[in-house]
């Protein structure tokens, strides 16, 4: 029996791939898996600094307060008033404070209002990104990513790679914070809601751990 001519060869290796490419759903590059990863991730750093700045401006604010003997504001915002650690306090105590706020308590509250501001927003997408994964399996199945976008007024175009998408909703959270977008944020977590989506006892154990 003939060995098979490299011809024949590679003809059956062009047939094998065609097929393995019509069997992937057009547009679902390899690494959608990795899109819930990725942005999560890029969120949490940004809360982490978020946390930082926030801790920073709170820990001055209640400086200024103690040395004109009054008591200092609380968060208004309900979920993300916490305890500064040592490692998130601002060294120097009274001297980094009137270095950092040379306009005194005025310039630390308008600060602390500010950083607060910045945290709830990061905070608020990042529980966008947890309830977009309906089922609290760590990556957006293609519908779950097209919800979510399409919720926050971004297109969904299925011959786009993940990367794509990612990156558009990684530009859509920095817009949010550089804009104040949270009314738009929230009438995206509306849309999601009035789809069936709900924010988990998982969800919530996430939030709590950048919390923490």
């Amino acid at each position: 029996m003939r060995p098979p001519s490299y011809t024949s060869l590679l003809c059956c290796l062009i047939a094998v791939l065609l097929l393995g490419w019509q069997a992937v759903p057009p547009g679902i590059a390899a690494d959608q898996d990795e899109v819930f990863g990725l942005l999560a991730g890029h969120i949490q750093r940004q809360i982490l600094a978020d946390k930082q700045t926030f801790a920073g401006a709170q820990a001055c604010t209640e400086w200024f307060y103690k040395q004109q003997h009054q008591k200092p504001p609380k968060p208004t915002v309900e979920g993300i008033a916490f305890r500064p650690t040592h490692t998130t306090r601002p060294p120097g105590g009274a001297l980094d404070c009137r270095t950092r706020y040379p306009g005194g308590l005025d310039a630390a509250r308008e600060d602390f209002s500010r950083t607060q501001s910045l945290l709830s927003l990061s905070l608020t997408f990042y529980e966008f990104a947890l309830v977009a994964d309906r089922n609290d399996d760590q990556r957006y199945s293609t519908g779950e990513l097209r919800d979510m976008l399409e919720s926050f007024g971004l297109p969904f175009n299925a011959a786009l790679t993940s990367a794509a998408h990612l990156t558009a909703l990684q530009a859509a959270f920095d817009k949010v914070r550089n804009t104040g977008g949270m009314e738009s944020l929230m009438t995206g977590m509306s849309t999601l809601y009035d789809k069936g989506y709900r924010l988990t006892g998982r969800d919530r154990a996430a939030l709590n751990r950048v919390l923490g």
